[in-house]
């Protein structure tokens, strides 16, 4: 099995533009995660796609491997399956561009789903743990996931969900984490089909497979993202190095 990490780096960015070419602690924010994403070994090949020429350059004339988008793209997935489309892979991970500390161990989490996966029933992989500040449930930033008895997705939402008429029955809520594991396949079909009204309404990729059929198994993870969003992120994120 040929597993490849792909990380989409767009340089337009609408709450801080340009962050993947700031400065973090002599490197800038997307070399960090590109060298992050090859220091876990856990992936036969690691591509930044852009459609920036800084982000390019700053990628290969650091030695690193780089495609350019040659399409415009509405989202993460869209970029990546361009880049793929003509390669011999059968895995492909998305790294965010914006989260240079990755941790290996979530990463081995949704690749052993695959390994695992002889019948092939997943078409992706995913990740999420557990919330329970109300908060960080009620922030729409903070994309909210529920699954089936199997750990499938049944849906991700913006808004609180399931919604809290009864409190005391146990619910756990669960955020999101933004690394997707695809089989090379469903990116494919993802990249071919129009977007529907959930993830048009949600601004949500993963809808979209929802909305067609596919299966996203989630993975639950005791190791939260660290992603740069703001200016105030990347300060903080200068302290911890």
């Amino acid at each position: 099995m040929k597993i490849i990490a792909v990380i989409p780096a767009r340089y337009a960015s609408t709450r801080f533009p340009a962050k993947l070419m700031q400065d973090l602690v002599g490197k800038t924010v997307i070399l960090r995660t590109y060298e992050a994403a090859i220091n876990t070994k856990l992936f036969d090949d690691v591509f930044v796609v852009t459609d920036s020429d800084l982000i390019y350059n700053e990628i290969i004339s650091n030695g690193g491997k780089a495609i350019m988008s040659i399409k415009e793209h509405e989202s993460g997935s869209d970029r990546i399956a361009e880049a793929v489309e003509n390669m011999d892979v059968d895995v492909v991970i998305n790294v965010q561009g914006d989260e240079p500390f990755i941790n290996k161990k979530p990463l081995e989490q949704v690749i052993e789903i695959f390994r695992n996966d002889t019948e092939k029933k997943v078409d992706l992989a995913s990740l999420m743990f557990e919330i329970k500040e109300k908060s960080e449930i009620e922030n729409p930033n903070n994309v909210k996931v529920i699954v089936d008895q199997k750990g499938f997705a049944l849906y991700f939402s913006r808004s609180v969900i399931p919604y809290p008429r009864e409190e005391n029955v146990g619910v756990r809520y669960m955020k999101h984490i933004g690394i997707y594991a695809f089989r090379k396949e469903a990116l494919m079909d993802f990249y071919r089909l129009p977007m529907l009204s959930l993830e048009a309404s949600e601004k949500l990729e993963q809808l979209r497979y929802l909305e067609y059929g596919k299966r996203i198994r989630m993975v639950e993870t005791d190791h939260g993202s660290i992603g740069i969003d703001t200016p105030e992120d990347l300060e903080k994120a200068r302290k911890m190095l």
